[in-house]
């Protein structure tokens, strides 16, 4: 089966608490800048994005904080900082829109997660407003009520059959 162009592969990395702590507003694709055997500890699943936040500098945009362990039969190209700071790469149309969004209260940029796209590795940014505890609660209570609902269809579905 050949798959499409547009098809995304699994998530190499994910940042779950997202959704959780952030509104996301807008997403948009980056690229990014790996070296030595990063891309073979990335497929293997050897990434945490947990406490991973993107940052912009001099019209260039870093991510910070996500933590990659080092290939286990690397060589002398494995970095040594699995936490280092990594470039991303962005049209600066795109930048620029960041920079704009990002400076007004309460906006900040967030990883969403990491994964392949034509053989590159790609992180999905989001632009993010913080959410309020209050915020919090009434989205988990949402979040209960759809899976009610759809117990119940599948229940219903079960016994028209």
């Amino acid at each position: 089966m050949v798959k499409s162009k547009d098809q995304f592969d699994k998530p190499l990395a994910q940042n779950r608490k997202a959704s959780h702590d952030y509104f996301i507003e807008d997403t948009f694709e980056a690229g990014m800048v790996l070296t030595g055997t990063e891309i073979k500890s990335l497929r293997g699943g050897r990434a945490n994005m947990g406490d991973a936040f993107a940052t912009i500098r001099n019209g260039e945009i870093f991510l910070h904080n996500m933590h990659i362990s080092p290939f286990e039969q690397g060589n002398r190209h494995n970095p040594t900082d699995p936490t280092r700071t990594r470039k991303l790469l962005m049209h600066k149309a795109q930048i620029r829109k960041l920079i704009g969004a990002s400076k007004q209260e309460g906006y900040t940029i967030v990883p969403l997660k990491v994964y392949t796209r034509n053989g590159y590795a790609k992180c999905l940014l989001g632009l993010g407003k913080g959410k309020k505890n209050y915020d919090k609660r009434e989205s988990a209570a949402k979040k209960d009520a759809e899976r009610d609902i759809q117990r119940a269809l599948r229940e219903k579905q079960k016994v028209a059959r």
